[in-house]
């Protein structure tokens, strides 16, 4: 054989000594549920729309004095833009994790193309999918609060 097919049959071993490895990785990786949930901070939809409605805000100004009113209305825009932050920050993060996971994928789903009984094909990503779907959606109903 010549030094080329050597070259091409050695970078063909290591790719998919590679591709094997990844696929492994992440089947090993243990994941503690309870501390990602002690993580999370729920986001009421419902409590943001009534913190930013038009006509709450008209509600509390018709019925509070002026420097009462100011600071209602401070600590409710403050908790409003916690919300935002939060949901916003939520779906970056989901973004990122389910990138990661379709980047795990792709050699996997190559490697099932390859060698049919190799390949061990992840089922978690379509739901990841549409969780982060639902997860922009809450998002843009947040941008569109008098809309249900």
């Amino acid at each position: 054989m010549s030094v080329i097919a050597w070259v091409i049959v050695l970078v063909s071993v290591l790719a998919l000594a590679l591709i094997m490895w990844m696929a492994r990785g992440s089947r090993g990786a243990s994941v503690d549920i309870e501390a990602l949930r002690s993580q999370l901070l729920p986001l009421d939809v419902d409590a943001f729309r009534n913190l930013v409605d038009p006509r709450e805000r008209q509600y509390l100004h018709d019925r509070l004095p002026p420097s009462d009113f100011r600071k209602v209305h401070r600590e409710r825009m403050l908790a409003a833009t916690e919300y935002a932050w939060c949901a916003a920050i939520t779906l970056q993060e989901n973004a990122f994790r389910l990138r990661l996971q379709a980047i795990q994928t792709i050699p996997r789903l190559y490697l099932s193309i390859i060698v049919p009984a190799w390949g061990s094909v992840p089922l978690g990503l379509a739901d990841k999918c549409d969780r982060l779907t639902r997860q922009a959606v809450i998002l843009g109903s947040m941008q569109a609060p008098s809309r249900g």
